[in-house]
């Protein structure tokens, strides 16, 4: 299992050291406790739990205990209350800072207004040191909405009002006025009388969130008499476990049923994490590979390798064409000629001889492939595993190939994770001249696909690639996981192959209009493909019709500039695929309300495909 934490929370504890102790004693591994108990007097006496400093290691200090500071109002309208709040919290930072340097305080947002708080936050982030991070305390939904259940005096108006007052919007105030720093993460608060709607919810996993905060009060108990979660709040929390979000559990020093709730809850953690091989490349940002200019080396071509469907996709569709193409009657006498462009290591070539095999049709398959490498194994394999089949080897670039003789299918793997983005076109382009007039392409169509995105951790890694490159000119390859689809995704550019046009042109230009489902930040543009290999057989990273278990592409990050979007507002996303003669770019850029947004990439200055 991954490693998240399960923390317990409780307040008004005397003795911290005996806090943790029955915390690991209940399957807890980190405890949460207000740092002062005592508001007055200022100077901490005997009675404060954290005092003296040398009741735990500095080691645990850091590593077994989130402070709480005081829930104190510094944005209060109040000048008095504001002058007094700031001096407890900045003498609980100046105490939480001494113990611990690399450490976490968490602090409550109360309600819209919080410039003071983010002045503070800001002042204590924007340096490298102190280390620790800061968790914002935000309830998922308005509190207030809860109280109108119980009060006869409250109109429409107000629960209207209560509802667009909405504590994402105290969050992303602050966030934007903290200048998105990396140290200022979130928690979210659940609370047992509002369950949050599922678009609340999404919205938040494209947060950089920590936790999420379940009361005990969530709990209730089955026919064992066992605490257990509602079916509802399973879900809800297991949307955040699968962005890694960890959890805290709050209850009051009293509570007996400590275990029950750390046990349900790790169960919960083991069947929601999804741990696969490839979890360390989570919000990563990659430049995307360009196998046509760069050769692959073998750790590259041995994680395609593992893909357990794709390579079955591709034997199953040509599979498919050799039954079409040689009857029954003809299957003893007539030779098909497969083409393979760029071998690898062999997973294509496997697949055509096992669906030769299979469907007991002759092939003769002639490997193009151009990196010298990958040559050396392909050939080694020719002599030890193919000894008996009818395969040949070009060290070539399909480009500049001359057959021996013409294909009948043409077999090639030069998609990107959107789609054209390896210059397929270009390369199948090339290749035409070494296919029959009725030969076939497998794949014959790849679709490109964008939406925009809410997604506050890439937004960050791209601000850290700044002063070394122009990191919002590029397009990054990223496993998905911390991000909010704004809306769905939407078809973008089509190549067909063979495409037998008289003139080819594959530079393109489109314009999408997307609708904002809920109030968000765009951070960038998500890009998708799909493929036809043959017939329906199809591959997809389209996140609406994703090829189950496939893992060989990520999808695609476009980042923007950060805007605050309203719900039901409509922006358009243009996007151009350019070509000259050396590359191949995308230009992109987002029109909201007739207004020009910063246009990417331009002449390709940043993210380019050399031809």
């Amino acid at each position: 299992m991954m490693s998240y934490y399960v923390c317990l929370h409780q307040e008004g504890v005397s003795s911290i050291p005996k806090l943790i102790e029955k915390a690991y004693a209940n399957n807890y591994n980190v405890v949460a406790t207000s740092i002062n108990a005592n508001m007055v007097p200022f100077e901490p006496d005997e009675s404060d739990p954290t005092y003296p400093a040398t009741i735990l290691s500095a080691v645990d200090w850091n590593s077994k205990v989130i402070f709480t500071m005081s829930d104190v109002d510094v944005d209060s309208p109040n000048a008095k209350l504001r002058q007094h709040a700031r001096e407890v919290l900045l003498r609980d930072v100046a105490w939480a800072e001494h113990l611990q340097n690399v450490g976490s305080v968490m602090v409550r947002l109360r309600g819209p207004e919080n410039a003071n708080l983010a002045d503070i936050v800001r002042t204590k982030t924007k340096d490298l040191f102190p280390l620790g991070n800061w968790f914002i305390q935000v309830p998922i939904t308005n509190p207030e909405l809860a109280t109108f259940e119980h009060r006869k005096d409250a109109s429409a108006e107000d629960v209207t009002r209560a509802e667009h007052n909405d504590p994402w919007h105290w969050w992303n105030n602050l966030r934007i006025a903290v200048k998105q720093s990396t140290k200022v993460k979130v928690v979210i608060e659940l609370n047992d009388s509002d369950r949050p709607s599922k678009e609340t919810v999404r919205r938040w996993l494209g947060e950089p969130i920590e936790a999420i905060i379940i009361p005990s009060s969530l709990f209730v108990r089955n026919r064992s008499n066992y605490c257990v979660l509602k079916k509802e709040w399973q879900v809800i929390i297991g949307h955040f476990i699968s962005v890694r979000a960890n959890i805290i559990i709050s209850t009051n020093p009293t509570d007996k049923a400590l275990s029950q709730y750390a046990d349900y809850l790790k169960k919960l953690i083991s069947e929601n994490c999804d741990t696969h091989m490839l979890n360390s490349y989570e919000n990563m940002l990659e430049i995307p590979l360009q196998p046509l200019c760069d050769n692959l080396d073998s750790y590259t071509y041995e994680v395609f390798e593992t893909d357990p469907v794709k390579y079955k996709l591709y034997q199953d569709a040509i599979q498919a064409a050799l039954l079409d193409q040689v009857s029954d009657e003809e299957a003893k006498t007539k030779l098909t000629v497969v083409m393979l462009l760029g071998g690898g290591r062999g997973p294509l070539a496997r697949a055509v001889f096992n669906a030769a095999e299979l469907t007991k049709r002759q092939v003769r398959l002639y490997i193009i492939e151009k990196n010298t490498n990958a040559i050396r194994t392909l050939s080694y394999m020719v002599k030890t595993l193919w000894a008996n089949k009818d395969v040949h080897i070009f060290s070539k670039d399909m480009r500049d190939f001359s057959p021996p003789e013409l294909a009948d299918i043409m077999v090639s793997e030069l998609l990107g994770s959107f789609g054209d983005n390896e210059l397929s076109p270009e390369c199948l382009d090339g290749a035409l001249k070494l296919l029959k007039p009725d030969g076939i392409s497998i794949p014959y169509k790849s679709t490109s696909y964008i939406n925009p995105l809410m997604t506050a951790v890439l937004h960050q890694n791209v601000c850290q690639l700044v002063s070394t490159v122009p990191a919002f000119d590029y397009g990054y390859v990223s496993l998905l996981k911390n991000i909010y689809h704004i809306d769905e995704p939407q078809a973008l550019f089509e190549f067909t192959h063979p495409n037998r046009a008289e003139k080819i042109d594959n530079t393109r230009c489109k314009m999408l209009s997307f609708t904002v489902k809920k109030d968000c930040v765009l951070h960038g543009i998500g890009g998708y493909f799909d493929t036809h290999l043959y017939k329906d057989i199809c591959l997809s990273i389209n996140p609406l019709t994703h090829t189950a278990g496939m893992f060989s592409w990520f999808p695609m990050f476009f980042p923007t500039r950060p805007r605050t979007l309203k719900e039901g507002q409509t922006i358009n996303i243009k996007f151009w695929r350019c070509v000259d003669a050396t590359k191949v770019w995308y230009e992109w850029q987002v029109i909201s309300d007739s207004e020009e947004w910063e246009r990417h990439n331009i002449c390709g200055t940043g993210y380019n495909m050399r031809l």
